[in-house]
C-alpha cells in the first residue's frame, strides 16, 4: 500500500515488450510474482500492499495504439470474486427497502443508518478499506458498483470508507485505532471539508487558517458543500498552514470532530434535492493528534483522497438505475394507438446507446481498480472514467426525458410521472456529478497535461 504513487508525479514512458502493455508498479513479492493479466484472473486477489517500488507488473494501462491489443489481459472476475458480488446482491435484496428511497427523497441525505449495519454486520466495510484487512480494489469497486446499479442512498458510507482509506495510507497508529473501528462498526459517516465560498473547484487556493498553538491548532474559516456534516462525526478538513509558499505546498489536512466547540453547520439544498452544507469554523481548537500526514503536506493527501473517490467509490454507475427505470416504464406506457413506448424505433436506439456507455463505463472502472490492484494510484485513469460516466448519465438523463415528454416533468410523489419519478430526478441530479468530486474541465485537464503532455490551458 506504501507504493501507491502520487498522481501530481509526472509518469516516465516506457517502450513495452511485444504483446503485452507494462508499467511500473512495485517489485512483487512472493504474493505478487505472476502479472495481473496471466493467471485467467488477476492479481487484485492479493493483497493491496503485494506490490514494491521497482517491478515492472502487466496492466491495462496506458500504451501506444500499437499496444492496444492487450493479448493476455482478462478482465473476468475470479471465482471467488463472483460469489462475493452475489453475497453483496444478496443482502440488497434482503435489506434495501422502498422506505429508504423515499427517506433519501424526503430528506436529501443520500445515506441509509439499515444498509450500513447490515454491511458491517457481512463483513463488506472491512473489505472495502482500501488498504485494510484482506480486501482489494476489486471488491470495493464491486460493492459500490451493486450499491449504485441498486439505487441504493450510501453517499455517507462511501464518503466515511474513502476517507478510512487515506487513514490507513496515511494516518498514524492511534489515529487508526481510533477511528477505523468507528467505520466498520457501521454507524460513523465523515464529511469532506475541501472547497471554500471564494474556492470551488481549485482548492488548492483553500484560505481555511490553521495557526499551531502549542500542542493544539486553531482553525478558522468556512466551507461550502461539506455534504453529510449534519450526520456526521468526523470532517476531514483541508487547512492552510502556510500561506506564503506557493500554494499546493502550504496545505494540512486534519480529522476533526464535529462536536468540538466553534463549529457551526447550516444547511443547503441543491436542485437534485440533496441537502449539503456550509460549516464554518470559529477559533476552534484542535489537538495535534487530529492532524493527517505532514504538515504543509496536504496536497500528497489530497492526491490519495481523490484516486480512491474517482472511480472506485461509486459515482460511475448512475446510467444503470436510470436505464432501468427507464425500460420497465417505457415498456409499460402506451400512446393514443395503443403503441408502446419502448417500441419506438429512436427510443430503442437512445436505449442501446446508454446501454454501450453503462458498458464502457463499467469496464474503465474496472481498469482503475485493477491498477490499484497491482500497487498503482489510479489518479489519471479515475479521471477518465469520471469525465465519461457522468457525462454520459447526463445526456441519458436528458434524452429520456425528452423520450418521456410532459411525464418527465413530474416528481416522485405525483401521480403519472415518468418512472415513478426517477426520470425528472435524474434530469435534475445528473448535472452535478460533472461538478463534484472535479469538475470534468479539471480533470480533462488533467488528462491532457499529465498524459498527453499539452500544455496547460492557462
Amino acid at each position: 500500500m506504501r507504493a501507491w504513487r502520487s498522481s501530481t508525479q509526472p509518469r516516465r514512458r516506457r517502450s513495452p515488450p511485444t504483446g503485452r502493455c507494462t508499467r511500473t508498479a512495485g517489485t512483487a513479492t512472493r504474493r505478487s510474482t505472476t502479472s495481473s493479466s496471466s493467471t485467467g484472473g488477476h492479481a487484485a486477489g492479493r493483497s493491496w500492499r503485494a506490490i514494491r517500488p521497482g517491478s515492472v507488473v502487466a496492466s491495462p494501462t496506458r500504451c501506444s495504439a500499437r499496444w492496444r491489443r492487450w493479448p493476455e489481459v482478462d478482465f473476468s472476475l475470479t471465482p471467488a470474486q463472483v460469489e462475493y458480488r452475489e453475497r453483496i446482491r444478496t443482502l440488497i435484496r434482503e435489506v434495501h427497502r422502498p422506505e429508504h428511497t423515499e427517506r433519501q427523497h424526503r430528506t436529501g441525505t443520500f445515506d441509509s443508518p439499515e444498509i450500513n449495519r447490515a454491511l458491517a454486520a457481512g463483513g463488506f466495510l472491512e473489505r472495502a478499506i482500501p488498504g485494510y484487512g484482506d480486501g482489494d480494489p476489486i471488491e470495493l469497486w464491486m460493492l459500490f458498483n451493486e450499491l449504485e446499479k441498486a439505487a441504493v442512498p450510501a453517499d455517507g458510507i462511501a464518503m466515511a470508507l474513502m476517507v478510512a482509506g487515506v487513514i490507513a495510507y496515511v494516518g498514524t497508529e492511534a489515529q487508526k485505532a481510533e477511528f477505523l473501528p468507528q467505520v466498520l462498526a457501521g454507524d460513523t459517516l465523515v464529511s469532506l471539508g475541501y472547497s471554500e465560498p471564494e474556492c470551488g473547484s481549485d482548492v488548492a487556493s483553500a484560505q481555511t487558517r490553521a495557526v499551531r498553538d502549542g500542542d493544539d491548532w486553531v482553525v478558522n474559516g468556512a466551507k461550502m458543500w461539506t455534504t453529510m456534516a449534519h450526520v456526521a462525526k468526523w470532517v476531514l478538513l483541508l487547512t492552510r498552514t502556510d500561506p506564503d509558499v506557493p500554494k499546493h505546498r502550504g496545505l494540512t489536512f486534519f480529522l476533526i470532530p464535529l462536536d468540538l466547540p466553534g463549529i457551526t453547520i447550516d444547511a443547503v439544498y441543491t436542485m437534485g434535492t440533496e441537502r449539503t452544507n456550509a460549516t464554518f469554523y470559529d477559533d476552534v481548537r484542535v489537538p495535534d493528534r487530529y492532524r493527517v500526514g505532514e504538515v504543509d503536506g496536504g496536497w500528497r493527501v489530497m492526491a490519495v483522497a481523490l484516486a480512491f473517490e474517482r472511480g472506485l467509490m461509486g459515482g460511475t454507475a448512475a446510467g444503470v438505475p436510470l436505464l432501468r427505470h427507464f425500460h420497465h416504464w417505457a415498456a409499460n406506457v402506451r400512446d393514443d394507438d395503443g403503441r408502446r413506448l419502448v417500441d419506438d424505433p429512436l427510443v430503442r436506439e437512445r436505449m442501446v446507446r446508454v446501454a454501450v456507455d453503462n458498458e464502457v463505463a463499467a469496464l474503465m472502472t474496472l481498469r482503475t481498480a485493477y491498477i490499484a490492484a497491482t500497487g498503482g494510484l489510479p489518479g489519471l485513469e479515475g479521471s477518465m472514467v469520471k469525465v465519461h460516466a457522468t457525462e454520459a448519465y447526463q445526456r441519458a438523463a436528458r434524452w429520456f426525458s425528452e423520450a418521456a415528454a410532459p411525464a418527465a416533468l413530474l416528481q416522485f410523489d405525483q401521480p403519472g410521472a415518468a418512472a415513478e419519478g426517477w426520470i425528472e430526478y435524474d434530469l435534475r441530479h445528473s448535472p452535478v456529478t460533472t461538478i463534484y468530486g472535479g469538475t470534468s474541465e479539471i480533470n480533462r485537464n488533467n488528462i491532457a497535461e499529465r498524459h498527453l503532455g499539452l500544455p496547460k490551458a492557462r
